[in-house]
C-alpha cells in the first residue's frame, strides 16, 4: 500500500495539467485539504442566502422551501442564523455533533445553530468580547427550543467541575419553571413564551459559567383571567391540578378537576403529547436544584391556589337605601377558603371587593362598587398578584444563579423574546410588542452596518455607503417624549375628567395626522379620508414589517393597569408572607399618593434599558420562521414564510450584507480550497497565502473589479464569481479523481496478479498433501467395509436358523392348539345352538344401550336450570328412558344449583319471587325492578354519628332503612323523610336531626295502594280510629317501591299472619283527617324532566302527572 501511495504521489505531481517542480510534495496537506468540510461543500441550495443568485423573495423562499424538504432547517445570511421550526425531532443534536461544531471556523460546516453559538462563545473567552444572541420569531417559530440548544452547547463545550457543573445546572433548570409559570399553549404553539427573557449568562476569564441573570419583560397577564378560543392559562395550573398528589391538593383546598374553575379554559385543557403531572415533577425537582426552599415551593403554589379560586368568587347587585348600586359576593365558601389560604381577615377582603377608597390630601372617599367594577377588581387582583409572583419567581431565581466572586466577568447575553405580531384583532399587547421589535429592527441594522463598515476599515477594503430604510421615524412617532403616541397615551391616562379610548384616538388623530407612517379614518390628512377599509375606533400605522391596525378599545385600561388601593393594603395584611411581600404598596405607613408609573412608560424604560445593554455587546442573530399554522411537520407554507420574511426584514439584511461585497474569507483557507485550479499554487505553495491566493486569481483572470485583497481576507463582490470558483474546482476534482482512479485499479491489477502467483504456489502444496491423505483414507475405508460385510453375513446366518428353529417349535405348540380346540367344539356344539339367539340379542342391546350412554354423555347440556336444551332421542325404544333422564339430570342440576345459594341469597329470592306474584303484569315500575338487587339498609344509620340518637332510639332490627319523600297532605308538596321498616314497626324521622316523626305499628297497616304506571308513588293505609291514624293516612314517594312494598307485604305477613292488601289502580281513595280524598294519576309534560309531580287540586281531588 505504501508503494501505491508513493507512486500516485508521483503521477499527481507531474500530471500534465499541474506540474509542480516542488520535489518535496506535501502529499499529507492534500490529502487534508481533500477531507475538509465546508459550507459550500455537498451544498443543497444555497446554505448562505448572501450568494443567492438572483435575490428576490421568491428565490429567497424556493431555497428555504428546498432546504427544508431535505431536513436543512438552517441558513446563514452571513453571520445571521435562519432557523426554520421543523415540528419534529432531526438526529443533528447529539454530543457527536456538538464535537464537530466546537472550535470550528463559522463557515468551515454546513449552517447550524452550534455554528453561531460556538463562534459566540470563542469570542467570548479568546477575544474578551461580550456577546449576545437576539432570538427572534413569531409564536411558535422555535424561540423558547433555539434559545436552550444555545445554552445546551454552552454548557456542553465549557470547563468541567463540581462547581461549574453545579451552576450549569442551575442555569439549565431555570428553564423549565419559567416555562411553567410564563408558557402557555397557543393556537399557534403548544408551548409558546408569553413573556420576553433576557439572561446574561456570566463566565470567568477561562470561560466557566460564574452564573446568570434574568430579565423578564411584558408578562401576558391578561390570560390569567382570559383565554381565547383554543388556548389554555398558563401551564402551572394545569400541571398543578394535573400531578399533584392528593394530600397536597387538599391542604391547597383544590379539586383536580378543571371544569371547577373559571379561569381554566375547559377547550384545550388537555394538549396532545404533553403529560402536565409528569412535568408538574419536572418543575418541582428543577425548583428544588435551583435552589428554592420547600417552605418557599408551597407558598408559591398557595398563591397560584389562590388565584385560582379568585376567578370562583361572584356577585350579585343589591340596592341600597340612598339608591345606589352595589355589590354583595354570592357564595362566601371560596372567599372563606382564600383567607384561609392567605392568612387575611375575611371581613376585610370581601369589604375590598365591595368598596373602593380614593385619597386626596387628607380626605378620604369611600364609594360602592357595582357589580362590573367589582368583577373589574376581583380580575385586576388576580392579573397582579400572578405577575407579581412571576416578577418574584425571576429575582428568586437571580439569588440562586448569582455570580457570587466579584471578579471581572465575561457576559454571554440571549434575547428570547416575542416577534413582530400581526393579528385579525391588535390591542395594547401587540402595539407594544411591536414596538419592542422596531426598537430591535433599529439596532439591528445599525450594528449590522457598524460590523460591515468596521470589517472594511480593517481589512482596509474602500467603505462604499449603503442606502437602507432607516425606522427611527417610526421608533420617535411612538416614543417621542413630547407627541409619540405612549407619551399622548400617559398624558390622557393622568388627565382629569372623562377619559376613553375615543378621546385618547382624537388625541392622535389632531397631533398624528401629518405623520406619514400615520393613518385613522378620522384623521385629518385628506389622503385618508375616503379609506373605508379602517373603522372608527382604530388606528394603523406603516411599521417597518408592514402595515398594522390597531383597535382603540382597552388601550387606557391597559395602560392605567389600575389595582384599588383597597386591595393591595387587603394583600399586605396577609400573614402569609409572600403574598405581603409582593404588595409592599399596601403599607399604611409607605402610603404614596402619587399614581403608579404606567405600563407603557415601564415598558418603555425596560427596552430602553435593554437597548443600552445590547449596544455594550457584540451581537449574534437567530432569526426564527415557522413553516404552518398546523404545527406538523414536512408542510412549508410559502405565503405564511412570505409574511414572515418581510416583517423580519430578511431581504433588506441580504441587501445590507451583499451591498458592498458579497463574500469574504481568510487567505489560508481560500488557498486551501482552491490552490489545485494552478500550475503555480499545486500542490503546494511555500509562499505567504495572500501572495499564492493573488496569484491564483491571476491566472484564473477574473476581472479586477470583481474582487478585492484585505489585509487578511479576500473580497469577492458578486456571487457569480464564487460559484464560478466552485464549478472550476468541482471539475478539478473529477480530474483528480479519475487519475487517482487509473493509478489505483493499476496497483490494484498487479498487487492482485503477485497474490495469486503465491497463492498457486501454496495451494498446489497443499492440494498435494491433500489427494494422498484423500487416497489413503479411501483404502482404509474399502477394508473397513468389507470386513463389516463378511461380518454381517456370517451374523445373519446364524439368525435365521435360530429363526428356523423357533418357528418349528411354535408350529407345533398351534397345531396342537387346533386340534384340542376342534375336540372341544364338536361336544358343546349342541349347548351352543340352542342359545344362541337369546345370548346375539342380548349383546346387541347391551352395545347400543352402552353407545347411548357414551353418546349423551359428549352430549350433555349445561347446568344451567334455565337451559331446555336435550339431546335428540336416537331409537324409538329408548323413549321412556330418554325422558326419565332428562327429568333426573333437570333435578339434579336444580339441586346443584340451589346448593350453591347461601340463606341471604334464598331469602332474596324468595323476595324477588314475591314481587314477581304481587306486581307482574300489574305495575309498568316492576321490569325495571327484576335486575336490582334488594338491599334494605339504603342509609348506613349505625355508620352515620348523625343518626346516633336515631339508632339509640330503635332496638328492633332494621329491614328498610331509605329516604322517600312524604307527600304534604294540605298542598300536595314533598318533604324528604327516613322511612324505617322494623319487624313490628313502620317508623318516619326527619332527615337532617334524626328525630322520628311517626311511629306505626305494622298491625295498623291495612292496606297499600299504587298506581300500574311507572311512578314511585304509593299510599299506606291505616286502621281508622288507631292513634297513628289521627292525621290520616301517608302518602310517599321512593326509587324503590317494589322492594318497599315487598318487604313491607312479607314483614306484615309474617308478624299479623295476615295478607296484606296491595291495591293496583290509576285511582284510589286516602283518609287525609276527616276527608276521603281521590289520588288520581294522569299523564302530563314535565318541567323538571321524568319527575313526577303531585297537586292537591281541591279538598276531593289530589293530581299526580307521571310522564
Amino acid at each position: 500500500m505504501m508503494a501505491f501511495m508513493m507512486r500516485l504521489k508521483d503521477r499527481v505531481e507531474n500530471m500534465d495539467c499541474s506540474l509542480a517542480s516542488d520535489p518535496a510534495l506535501d502529499w499529507r496537506g492534500m490529502a487534508k485539504m481533500e477531507v475538509k468540510t465546508s459550507l459550500l461543500d455537498n451544498m443543497i441550495g444555497v446554505g448562505d442566502m448572501v450568494l443567492l443568485e438572483p435575490l428576490s423573495e421568491e428565490t429567497f423562499i424556493d431555497n428555504l422551501k428546498k432546504r427544508f424538504d431535505h431536513s436543512e432547517i438552517y441558513t446563514y445570511i452571513g453571520s445571521v442564523v435562519i432557523s426554520v421550526n421543523p415540528y419534529r425531532s432531526l438526529p443533528i443534536y447529539s454530543p457527536e455533533k456538538v464535537e464537530d461544531y466546537r472550535n470550528r471556523n463559522f463557515y468551515e460546516l454546513s449552517p447550524h445553530i452550534f455554528a453561531l453559538s460556538d463562534e459566540a462563545y470563542r469570542s467570548l473567552r479568546d477575544q474578551d468580547k461580550d456577546q449576545c444572541i437576539l432570538i427572534t420569531g413569531e409564536s411558535g417559530a422555535g424561540k423558547t427550543e433555539a434559545s436552550k440548544l444555545v445554552m445546551s452547547y454552552v454548557a456542553a463545550v465549557c470547563g468541567k467541575g463540581a462547581e461549574v457543573n453545579q451552576v450549569k445546572e442551575q442555569l439549565l433548570q431555570s428553564n423549565p419553571v419559567l416555562e411553567a409559570f410564563g408558557n402557555a399553549k397557543t393556537v399557534r404553539n403548544d408551548n409558546s413564551s408569553r413573556f420576553g427573557k433576557y439572561m446574561d449568562i456570566e463566565f470567568d476569564f477561562k470561560g466557566d459559567p460564574l452564573g446568570g441573570v434574568i430579565s423578564n419583560y411584558l408578562l401576558e397577564k391578561s390570560r390569567v383571567v382570559k383565554q381565547p378560543r383554543g388556548e389554555r392559562n398558563f401551564h402551572i395550573f394545569y400541571q398543578l391540578l394535573s400531578g399533584a398528589s392528593e394530600d397536597l391538593l387538599h391542604k391547597l383546598k383544590l379539586e383536580r378537576d378543571f371544569s371547577r374553575y373559571n379561569y381554566l379554559s375547559l377547550d384545550s385543557a388537555k394538549v396532545n403529547g404533553v403529560d402536565d403531572a409528569a412535568n408538574f415533577r419536572t418543575v418541582r425537582n428543577a425548583m428544588q436544584i435551583v435552589g428554592f426552599m420547600d417552605h418557599e415551593a408551597q407558598s408559591v403554589l398557595e398563591v397560584i391556589a389562590a388565584v385560582l379560586k379568585l376567578g370562583n368568587i361572584e356577585f350579585k347587585p343589591e340596592s341600597r337605601v340612598n339608591g345606589l348600586d352595589e355589590s354583595k359576593i354570592k357564595d362566601k365558601n371560596e372567599l372563606k377558603e382564600i383567607c384561609e389560604l392567605t392568612g387575611i381577615d375575611q371581613s376585610v377582603l370581601e369589604r375590598a371587593f365591595s368598596f373602593r377608597t380614593v385619597e386626596a390630601k387628607q380626605e378620604k372617599v369611600s364609594t360602592t362598587l357595582n357589580v362590573a367594577q367589582a368583577y373589574y377588581a376581583r380580575d385586576a387582583l388576580a392579573k397582579n398578584l400572578y405577575s407579581r409572583l412571576f416578577s418574584w419567581l425571576v429575582n428568586r431565581i437571580n439569588e440562586s444563579i448569582k455570580a457570587q466572586t466579584k471578579v471581572r466577568k465575561k457576559v454571554m447575553g440571549v434575547l428570547d423574546i416575542y416577534g413582530f405580531e400581526i393579528f385579525e384583532d391588535n390591542s395594547f399587547e401587540q402595539f407594544i410588542i411591536n414596538y419592542c421589535n422596531e426598537k430591535l429592527q433599529q439596532i439591528f441594522i445599525e450594528l449590522t452596518l457598524k460590523e460591515e463598515q468596521e470589517e472594511y476599515i480593517r481589512e482596509d477594503i474602500e467603505w462604499t455607503h449603503i442606502d437602507y430604510f432607516n425606522n427611527a421615524i417610526i421608533c420617535d412617532l411612538i416614543e417621542n417624549n413630547t407627541n409619540g403616541i405612549l407619551a399622548m397615551l400617559d398624558e390622557e391616562c393622568l388627565r382629569p375628567g372623562t377619559v376613553t379610548d375615543d378621546t385618547f384616538l382624537e388625541k392622535l388623530n389632531q397631533v398624528c395626522a401629518t405623520h406619514q407612517h400615520f393613518e385613522s379614518r378620522m384623521s385629518k390628512c385628506s389622503r385618508f379620508l375616503n379609506d373605508t377599509s379602517l373603522p372608527h375606533s382604530c388606528f394603523r400605522i406603516q411599521h417597518y414589517a408592514g402595515k398594522v391596525m390597531y383597535q382603540v378599545e382597552g388601550f387606557v385600561d391597559k395602560n392605567n393597569d389600575l389595582l384599588y388601593r383597597d386591595l393591595s393594603q387587603a394583600m399586605w395584611k396577609a400573614s402569609h408572607s409572600l403574598i405581603k411581600a409582593l404588595f409592599p404598596e399596601g403599607n399604611p405607613a409607605k402610603i404614596n399618593l402619587k399614581r403608579p408609573p404606567t405600563a407603557g412608560s415601564q415598558f418603555k424604560a425596560s427596552v430602553a434599558t435593554l437597548m443600552k445593554n445590547l449596544q455594550t455587546k457584540n451581537p449574534n442573530y437567530i432569526r426564527c420562521i415557522k413553516p404552518n399554522d398546523k404545527k406538523a411537520a414536512h408542510i412549508f407554507n410559502d405565503a405564511l414564510v412570505c409574511h414572515q420574511i418581510r416583517y423580519l426584514g430578511l431581504l433588506e439584511n441580504v441587501r445590507v450584507r451583499r451591498a458592498g461585497y458579497a463574500f469574504r474569507q481568510a487567505y489560508e483557507p481560500c488557498l486551501e480550497r482552491y490552490k489545485m485550479l494552478s500550475k503555480q499554487t499545486w500542490p503546494h505553495w511555500k509562499g505567504p497565502a495572500r501572495a499564492g491566493v493573488e496569484v491564483l486569481f491571476n491566472e484564473l483572470e477574473f476581472p479586477v473589479e470583481e474582487y478585492s485583497f484585505g489585509r487578511s481576507k479576500i473580497f469577492i463582490r458578486n456571487p457569480r464569481t464564487l460559484f464560478k470558483l466552485e464549478d472550476l474546482r468541482k471539475r478539478r476534482l473529477e480530474d483528480l479523481a479519475t487519475l487517482i482512479q487509473k493509478i489505483f485499479r493499476g496497483w490494484k491489477c498487479r498487487t492482485h496478479f503477485l497474490l495469486m502467483k503465491k497463492s498457486q504456489i501454496v495451494i498446489a502444496a497443499w492440494y498435494r498433501r491433500y489427494s494422498q491423505q484423500k487416497k489413503y483414507q479411501q483404502i482404509k475405508s474399502s477394508a473397513i467395509v468389507i470386513q463389516s460385510f463378511i461380518r454381517g453375513w456370517k451374523a445373519r446366518k446364524i439368525l435365521r436358523e435360530l429363526k428356523h428353529k423357533k418357528r418349528c417349535q411354535e408350529a407345533v405348540t398351534t397345531i396342537a392348539a387346533f386340534w384340542h380346540g376342534t375336540q372341544v367344539r364338536r361336544e358343546y356344539r349342541k349347548f351352543f345352538r340352542a342359545n344362541a339367539g337369546k345370548k346375539i340379542y342380548e349383546f346387541t342391546l347391551q352395545r347400543i344401550v352402552q353407545k347411548y350412554f357414551l353418546e349423551m354423555k359428549n352430549k350433555m347440556p349445561s347446568l344451567s336450570p334455565i337451559d331446555k336444551n336435550w339431546p335428540a332421542r336416537p331409537y324409538l325404544f329408548l323413549d321412556s328412558t330418554h325422558k326419565e333422564l332428562k327429568r333426573i339430570f333437570h333435578l339434579w342440576r336444580c339441586k346443584k344449583y340451589r346448593d350453591q345459594f347461601t340463606d341471604q341469597r334464598k331469602l332474596i329470592y324468595e323476595e324477588k319471587l314475591e314481587a314477581s306474584e304481587l306486581f307482574k303484569d300489574k305495575k309498568a315500575l316492576y321490569p325495571s325492578s327484576v335486575g336490582q338487587p334488594f338491599q334494605g339498609a339504603y342509609l348506613e344509620i349505625s355508620k352515620d354519628p348523625k343518626y346516633k340518637k336515631l339508632k339509640d332510639a330503635i332496638e328492633e332490627k332494621i329491614i328498610i332503612a331509605e329516604v322517600v319523600n312524604k307527600v304534604n297532605r294540605a298542598n300536595g308538596k314533598c318533604a324528604s323523610r327516613i322511612f324505617l321498616l322494623t319487624n313490628n314497626n313502620l317508623l318516619l324521622a326527619d332527615q337532617k336531626s334524626g328525630h322520628i316523626k311517626s311511629e306505626v305499628p305494622l298491625g295498623d297497616v291495612t292496606k297499600v295502594s299504587m298506581s300500574s304506571q311507572n311512578d314511585g308513588f304509593f299510599a299506606v293505609h291505616l286502621k281508622e280510629g288507631s292513634g297513628a291514624a289521627s292525621k290520616g293516612d301517608f302518602l310517599f314517594s321512593s326509587d324503590h317501591l317494589i322492594e318497599m312494598a315487598t318487604k313491607l307485604y312479607r314483614t306484615t305477613l309474617s308478624q299479623t299472619k295476615q295478607k296484606l292488601n296491595i291495591e293496583i289502580s290509576d285511582e284510589f281513595l286516602v283518609q287525609f283527617r276527616q276527608d276521603k280524598v281521590c289520588v288520581k294519576f294522569i299523564q302530563g309534560n314535565q318541567k323538571n324532566g321524568s319527575v313526577p309531580t303531585c297537586k292537591r287540586k281541591n279538598n276531593r281531588l289530589l293530581e299526580v302527572a307521571v310522564p
